[in-house]
């Protein structure tokens, strides 16, 4: 058949002839749509809708050197179009290109193999099909091709590569730290900058660093630094330089050639702020060990990283923030930092720039730790108010680090005192409520640091702080947990935030936590107890003991044995139910009033006038029963003054108080108040002591469950104890109060025996006694003893 000459402008037609057995065809097929895909990402799409990508996978395996040379070139081209490269993974094309590495093949065929293996690189599948079908050793191998598109390309592909940790491995194993190396020294900077982007990579782990190191690498990468003309190679010079420097050994071989110094002047002349950047980056890495951190202080790096936080870059004060935190662990270091650094880190708190305003937190937050002088130098360089700021920062490792530098400046009570003036914890407050265990964690931290003022516990009950901070204590995160429970414990120092948080439920979850062996921890048994003892009402009411460290105040009210799972009310509660059958509610209020007020009991809208009688007597006006009602509404609710029990305290100080032994003392308190509650009763009669209609009568009279304890004057045991309990802590008599079964409740008093007959000046432990104010008051019988035990049950 004669030649045919035939001629197309079509890409159709030549995309048929790729399925030509004709070699010549092929060859000028593969040769025309190489100069159609060239022309742009489009024609790339075309070929793809036309079917050629399959032909031309079959023609690189061709057997003729020229036609699979010209189809390898086509591939190469293509593969950047993203629709492409998914056909080839399909096609499993990379094993076909990958054979095309050889040694033997055409130097064209390996650029363009490597183009086409670089672009597929790019996505992860193709990574895994690159690496497992053995593609790293021949392009390694490639990297010293004479050609610069095929070691280009080649280095490229690694880089991609040894994204994955699987590669990096395996490139160590296959020797490629020479070859780099080598390629450091190409006439072509973008061969340089890829090489020095897998060495950036590769040197993250420590056994390529030591490779790295064996080879004289740090010199060529201070060779680089030194020298101008390779300016825009330091960026990623420094990076490797800086990876390496994690390592001791590294370090020091460094320091030893003078490289450190040669660096720290590097960076201070260097005006280029990516290169300021990766080398303060540099030394943090550095700064992560011990030793290096020795050796840099032995450079004064410290006034380098000062300087670098003037910086007119964000990204450079940043990356000096976070050296600075990292050298914070050298003591030497954060004494340096803080004459000058701490004073700019604080400016850096005010940037626009979240990145900068955490960094320069979290340095400040390292700086302050265990330094009483940096966390001054934090205040003298009024940092408080941009701290306080930084609480509500977009970012959670910036509010945290905030809390934290809070923290460590509350241990200075002026510091403190300051913090607060500036409303700190309302500031917390937000923290106690953000998604963040870090946040949290840190700003309960925070609230037990401060809440040892009165004044923040204010400010934390003021801002609606208590609820959130009880929600923490249900917190899955052990350390949130911990430190929840730490300043629920310092919050209960008080009565006010002892109640509310009980009122909120922190009592429940605390009980909860400490009967799991798993979330109970240091502080939850103590704030546990903390909250009880500053709320006796409460504990009185759950536990049905008060030691005599417990004194009960003003305002303490027993509601009898309050069961599991029922909700605890307040005195003002419990004060506007209606009268019931119920148990009486006791309560003790025996403050006295500069001047004298009207006790109102409302219900069903009538008023009762209490004590009035006294009022008349002191001329104290009595204003009109409409306008009684009128306060009572708007007034903030108090419980009514015990004028009878102020009086009976007034008379104990000064009939019992002047007795010379607490033994006589005790005596004689227990008489006072089984006189005043009925006298003695005989325990044959007791069933004839009618207290029960007694108090009822009160309660009917008051048109209350809320009696207060001066209005009994037939009381049974657990009145007589609890008016004993009151009046001993009054006058310092240390006793306990314990409720038991059927209304019975006692208290318990260590004393000392008289020492025996003849021996003089023999110190004799302190006995515990019970004491009897029903049948014999004032006989004291010995705990344990069988007296004590029928007084207490029978």
């Amino acid at each position: 058949f004669d030649p045919l000459l035939i001629e197309s402008k079509t890409a159709a037609t030549a995309v048929l002839m790729l399925s030509s057995p004709e070699e010549e065809v092929l060859i000028k097929a593969c040769e025309a749509l190489y100069k159609f895909a060239s022309k742009g990402d489009e024609n790339k799409v075309t070929l793809l809708g036309l079917g050629a990508v399959e032909p031309l996978h079959k023609l690189i395996s061709h057997e003729d050197p020229t036609v699979r040379r010209n189809a390898v070139t086509v591939f190469g081209i293509m593969a950047s179009n993203s629709d492409v490269r998914k056909l080839l993974r399909e096609l499993d094309a990379t094993n076909s290109l990958i054979s095309r590495l050889a040694p033997e093949e055409d130097v064209v065929i390996h650029e363009f193999a490597t183009l086409c293996l670089a672009h597929m690189a790019s996505e992860y599948t193709s990574k895994i099909q690159i690496f497992e079908q053995g593609g790293l050793e021949p392009l390694i191998r490639l990297l010293g091709s004479p050609d610069p598109d095929v070691k280009k390309n080649s280095v490229e592909c690694i880089y991609l590569l040894v994204q994955d940790f699987q590669s990096r491995a395996a490139v160590r194993e296959l020797n490629v730290i020479p070859a780099l190396l080598e390629l450091l020294k190409s006439e072509y900077p973008v061969i340089q900058l890829l090489a020095l982007k897998t060495l950036e990579v590769i040197s993250n782990d420590r056994e390529t660093r030591i490779i790295l190191t064996e080879h004289q690498g740090l010199d060529y990468l201070l060779k680089i630094l030194e020298t101008k003309e390779f300016s825009d190679l330091h960026v990623e010079a420094l990076a490797v330089l800086g990876n390496c420097l994690e390592d001791v050994d590294t370090m020091q071989s460094i320091q030893r050639a003078g490289g450190l110094k040669k660096l720290l002047s590097f960076i201070e002349v260097s005006t280029i702020p990516d290169v300021q950047k990766n080398a303060a980056r540099a030394i943090a890495k550095a700064a992560y060990d011990s030793e290096n951190r020795k050796v840099l202080n032995e450079q004064e790096v410290e006034m380098c990283l000062i300087n670098l936080l003037g910086n007119d870059n964000d990204e450079v004060k940043a990356a000096a923030s976070q050296a600075i935190s990292a050298m914070c662990e050298n003591l030497a270091s954060k004494r340096a930092f803080g004459p000058q650094g701490i004073p700019q880190l604080v400016q850096l708190l005010s940037s626009d720039n979240e990145e900068v305003k955490e960094s320069a937190v979290v340095a400040l937050a390292n700086l302050t730790a265990a330094s009483p002088s940096n966390a001054s130098a934090v205040a003298e360089a009024d940092g408080i108010e941009p701290l306080i700021n930084t609480l509500s920062a977009e970012r959670d490792g910036a509010v945290a680090s905030a809390a934290a530098v809070l923290t460590n400046m509350a241990a200075q009570e002026p510091l403190r005192l300051g913090a607060l003036g500036l409303g700190t914890m309302g500031a917390l407050a937000g923290g106690l409520r953000a998604a963040s265990s870090q946040v949290q964690s840190r700003a309960a931290l925070a609230v037990a640091a401060f809440g040892c003022d009165a004044e923040a516990r204010a400010q934390l009950r003021n801002a609606n702080g208590l609820g959130p901070l009880i929600e923490l204590l249900r917190s899955r995160n052990e350390e949130v947990r911990r430190n929840a429970c730490w300043a629920v414990m310092v919050c209960a120092s008080d009565e006010p935030t002892a109640i509310e948080l009980c009122r909120l439920g922190a009592l429940e979850n605390l009980e909860e936590i400490n009967l799991s062996t798993g979330h109970k921890n240091n502080f939850s048994k103590g704030a546990l107890e903390k909250l009880l003892d500053n709320n006796l009402s409460q504990k009185y009411g759950q536990m049905g003991y008060l030691s005599s460290n417990n004194i009960i105040t003003d305002g303490f009210y027993d509601c009898g044995q309050i069961r599991p799972g029922v909700k605890f009310l307040s005195l003002e509660e419990l004060s506007k139910q209606e009268l019931t059958d119920r148990r009486a509610i006791i309560f003790i209020n025996a403050k006295p009033e500069n001047i004298k007020y009207i006790v109102f009991y409302e219900r069903k809208g009538k008023v009762k006038k209490e004590e009035e009688k006294v009022k008349e007597e002191e001329n104290v006006p009595i204003t009109p029963e409409v306008q009684d009602e009128v306060i009572l509404e708007n007034a903030c609710w108090s419980p009514p003054t015990d004028l009878v029990l102020l009086e009976y305290i007034n008379d104990a100080s000064k009939t019992i108080l002047p007795l010379t032994t607490t033994w006589k003392q005790v005596v004689a308190l227990a008489q006072f108040v089984a006189d005043k509650m009925g006298g003695p009763i005989e325990r044959d009669r007791l069933h004839d002591f009618s207290w029960e209609l007694h108090i009822s009568e009160i309660e009917f009279e008051l048109k209350s469950n809320v009696v207060p304890i001066g209005k009994v004057k037939k009381g049974t045991f657990y009145h007589r104890a609890l008016l004993f309990k009151v009046i001993a802590d009054r006058i310092g008599i240390g006793c306990s109060l314990v409720r038991g079964e059927y209304n019975r409740a006692w208290n318990e008093v260590k004393l000392v025996d008289e020492s025996p007959q003849g021996i003089t000046g023999l110190l004799l432990p302190p006995q515990e006694y019970i004491i009897d104010l029903m049948f014999e008051p004032g006989n004291l019988m010995k705990q344990g003893s069988a007296e004590a035990d029928r007084y207490k049950c029978i």
